[in-house]
């Protein structure tokens, strides 16, 4: 008897919230095993069987293969589908614009967020260094979002469900989107598709 996928994924994280969405968004059956990192629930001896990373989210496809990390993750499920772009160029500023997600917004945006809003840290407490590449993260996007409509032209990709995940919830750690029109209203937009508002 064939399982169905299990998605294990902490709600309040914006990296396991993207693949959540990614599968509703294709019509993907799912199972959702909320995974609270908190209390340490990845760092379980069964947990970390599953992933020795111990880290959320993670997919267990029916066939037990697991798959960690959120991009991967949603990269394979909408494997495709109309939201990897079927130009290779295209399909490249995607990825291009999820790495850097992981590498240059992330690391500010969400651990920002988490300290702010988890570990009830006064925004001015924060280390600078956090503010400053946020804020230079939201001004990329800015940029960028004065140009197109979304991050890879005129249609929803999974660079705009990458970045929206801790985008939309900036404020939480400190920063103002009111600063960044063009970002607010991608967010609304991508929000809109998604369904997630």
């Amino acid at each position: 008897m064939s399982m169905a996928l299990r998605i294990y994924g902490d709600s309040i994280s914006g990296n396991c919230l993207k693949v959540k969405w990614t599968a509703d968004r294709l019509g993907i059956a799912y199972d959702w095993i909320e995974t609270n990192v908190l209390t340490a629930e990845t760092r379980t001896s069964a947990f970390m069987a599953l992933n020795p990373a111990g880290q959320v989210p993670l997919a267990v496809f029916p066939d037990g293969r697991p798959l960690a990390q959120s991009n991967a993750i949603i990269f394979h499920l909408a494997e495709g589908s109309d939201l990897i772009p079927g130009n290779a160029f295209d399909r490249a500023k995607m990825l291009e614009w999820m790495f850097w997600e992981q590498y240059s917004h992330e690391p500010y945006i969400a651990v920002a967020r988490f300290q702010v809003l988890y570990l009830g840290k006064p925004v001015e407490s924060l280390e600078p260094r956090l503010i400053e590449r946020g804020a230079d993260a939201l001004a990329r996007l800015e940029t960028q979002l004065q140009r197109s409509t979304f991050l890879v032209g005129d249609k929803l990709t999974l660079a705009d469900v990458a970045l929206v995940a801790y985008t939309r919830v900036a404020h939480e750690g400190g920063f103002d989107l009111s600063l960044y029109p063009a970002v607010e209203a991608w967010v609304g937009r991508v929000e809109a598709d998604l369904g997630i508002r």
